[in-house]
């Protein structure tokens, strides 16, 4: 057991310094040297590197350290090894991998520069979170704000990344365009951190009303083998009782069973919401240390 333990922290440590070297990169290798920016710590600390000249290598590790000590001053110990291992690799390959101009890649389009940027920062991000690390930054100020205001995180981090793309304008030489350009990898990487951290484990919420839910749930479990949870509901227009069904499955399901429901009832009442996380047999393992046996059905949505 002691030796599968320290197996699985070696490929957790192994994968945050792929994901922090990929990273690194995108900014190093694609971002900086065609002269754009984004949102976060990095972003910020770019722009500092356009306005005054001192380069990210510098700005990032200190006001990092800053914002390190404001955290366990104010929130304690609240910061895991690993945040602190990939705060203080970013800070050293953003040191070293200007040293190798033969990596970096000059771009005359920024739009595709944009888009490069963001995908590789997007999965080397996704690579540090999957494996419980942060890279510091935005993500400690957000924790210190939501500890003594009821603010979401989300809206710290829409908040901070708005001030500093738009604080672009205050570099010479930068414009509008500059500040767009910023905008389209933010968003880029917004889009493929999700994707990296879900990829297909991305559950939908379908609730089905219908006069043949009967019908529907046993062609459900039986036809398309997937498990249904029937709620008692009541139409409260007509006043007549009858059953909503609920049905839990991955995303690329989701038409399937819509398009099945639609083939016994076209009057069916379909909603479809996503699910933030759904732990169970069939889906995710509740982090509790006890083995779920997985297969393709889930029995009952709870």
């Amino acid at each position: 057991m002691k030796t599968d333990k320290l197996l699985a922290t070696l490929w957790d440590y192994f994968l945050m310094t792929v994901g922090s070297v990929i990273f690194c990169m995108a900014w190093t290798s694609f971002i900086i040297p065609n002269g754009l920016a984004s949102g976060g710590l990095t972003g910020f600390c770019t722009i500092i590197q356009y306005g005054t000249g001192i380069p990210v290598g510098i700005t990032y590790p200190v006001l990092n350290v800053l914002l390190l000590i404001m955290g366990f001053l104010v929130l304690g110990k609240g910061f895991g090894m690993k945040t602190i291992y990939v705060i203080v690799l970013t800070s050293v390959l953003f040191d070293v991998l200007p040293m190798f101009p033969q990596l970096q890649v000059l771009m005359d389009e920024k739009l595709m520069v944009a888009l490069v940027g963001a995908t590789l920062e997007s999965v080397g991000i996704g690579l540090v979170l999957l494996r419980g690390g942060s890279t510091g930054g935005t993500d400690i100020i957000a924790m210190i704000i939501n500890k003594y205001w009821p603010v979401s995180p989300g809206r710290v981090y829409l908040f901070t990344d708005m001030v500093i793309i738009l604080s672009i304008l205050l570099v010479p030489d930068k414009g509008i365009v500059d500040v767009i350009y910023a905008y389209v990898l933010m968003l880029g990487f917004s889009f493929g951190v999700d994707f990296v951290l879900l990829g297909n484990k991305q559950t939908v919420q379908i609730l089905v009303f219908s006069s043949q839910y009967q019908e529907i749930a046993d062609h459900m479990v039986h036809t398309v083998d997937r498990g249904v949870t029937a709620l008692q509901s009541m139409g409260w227009y007509s006043q007549k009782e009858s059953k909503v069904l609920l049905i839990v499955a991955r995303k690329q399901q989701m038409n399937i069973i819509v398009n099945e429901v639609r083939s016994i009832d076209k009057k069916a009442f379909i909603s479809v919401s996503s699910a933030m996380g759904v732990f169970g047999e069939g889906f995710e393992e509740v982090k509790t240390g006890v083995k779920i046996k997985k297969n393709n059905k889930i029995e009952e949505a709870k």
